[in-house]
């Protein structure tokens, strides 16, 4: 799937001027921080009904098809080879997962974490790369630190901080395979959480103060205030809406701002279809097509997890059983978004920036 290196033009749009999802995006988590630490002072608790029916919602409704018109928005240019190509990774990957978690549903757990932190660090700092840009990370080391803060806040921040409610939904998540595949966990969450809580506090503050020290001015000022934000985001919500709403209010928002402010135009490359010609109405039926059929696959891939897993949804009831299916199955579908859309992709993979 690793494109080799060849010369490329490009050029990029918009001005330097700020896109608007990414104030949006700011100012809804700035907003929830807001209104649940005002609950919280409060002593008001949400139930966990709602929490649930509010992630739910956000993962399936709001964020599903982002995630299709990424692949979409990779693949559209590309020739029927390189496509084929990429499906064929795309199941390998899924049918790999799958394998996983029905042998080791821990292990399998572990995966699903380091995936959703690897979608929210890499695709974040794309982001950061297209429109603020990121001259204060001057190393692959200090890049890579500065991935996992980013990343770390989606999970690691609300093992920290709500160690109950992610420990009970981590359960229910191997449930789908093994119901007692996190029992010896439970007595060592109070030293689990104290040993994330330090790490991630060091890494933050560690990727903040080399920030400055490398580089300053407003990519590190961008930069540091949005680590801090979702390090607080991510601490204050309830685990269930933070994560439901992060992904469309901050993940999916961000990056329709990246591909808004980077215009790609390849010259002289093999593995890209440049063919013109096309009327708008035909151009706008394929794509329709393309996202029709994309929607159709994953529901595809949903159904098969489900039939695959002795468990769906974990004996539960049908709230938490369907977050907990639900979370698996994302989890799945997104590795291969991940490792083939954007780590074997390196010429231009879903979070592509020149």
């Amino acid at each position: 799937m690793s494109l080799p290196v060849r010369k490329r033009v490009w050029r990029s749009v918009g001005g330097g001027s700020v896109h608007p999802s990414l104030g949006l995006s700011r100012a809804a988590l700035a907003a929830l921080v807001v209104g649940f630490g005002a609950l919280a002072l409060a002593g008001v608790a949400v139930p966990i009904e709602a929490q649930m029916v509010v992630y739910l919602v956000g993962m399936i409704a709001l964020n599903l098809p982002h995630g299709g018109y990424e692949h979409f928005e990779n693949l559209r240019r590309r020739r029927p080879s390189f496509r084929g190509r990429y499906v064929a990774a795309y199941l390998a990957a899924i049918a790999g997962f799958v394998g996983l978690f029905l042998l080791a549903p821990a292990a399998g757990l572990a995966l699903a974490l380091v995936v959703a932190m690897a979608k929210g660090g890499i695709g974040g700092l794309s982001v950061l790369d297209a429109t603020v840009g990121t001259e204060h990370l001057r190393t692959r080391p200090q890049r890579a630190l500065a991935a996992a803060v980013r990343g770390g806040a989606v999970m690691l921040v609300p093992i920290a901080f709500h160690t109950d409610t992610f420990y009970a939904f981590s359960t229910l998540m191997v449930g789908l395979v093994d119901a007692g595949a996190l029992a010896g966990v439970g007595e060592h969450l109070d030293a689990i959480r104290t040993a994330v809580l330090v790490g991630y506090g060091a890494a933050l503050a560690a990727h903040v103060a080399l920030g400055y020290v490398r580089g300053g001015e407003r990519s590190w000022l961008v930069d540091a205030g949005e680590s801090v934000l979702l390090a607080a985001y991510f601490a204050v919500v309830p685990v269930l809406v933070a994560v439901g709403l992060y992904f469309p209010f901050w993940y999916s928002a961000r990056q329709v701002a990246r591909t808004a402010t980077v215009e790609a135009a390849p010259v002289g490359d093999d593995e890209w279809d440049l063919a013109g010609g096309d009327s708008a109405s035909a151009t706008a039926l394929r794509a329709w097509a393309l996202m029709v059929a994309g929607a159709l696959a994953t529901f595809a891939v949903v159904a098969a997890l489900y039939w695959a897993f002795p468990n769906p949804f974990a004996s539960s009831g049908l709230l938490p059983g369907a977050v907990a299916f639900w979370s698996v199955a994302i989890s799945i579908i997104a590795l291969p978004h991940v490792v083939v859309g954007e780590l074997l992709d390196r010429e231009r993979g879903i979070w592509y920036v020149p």
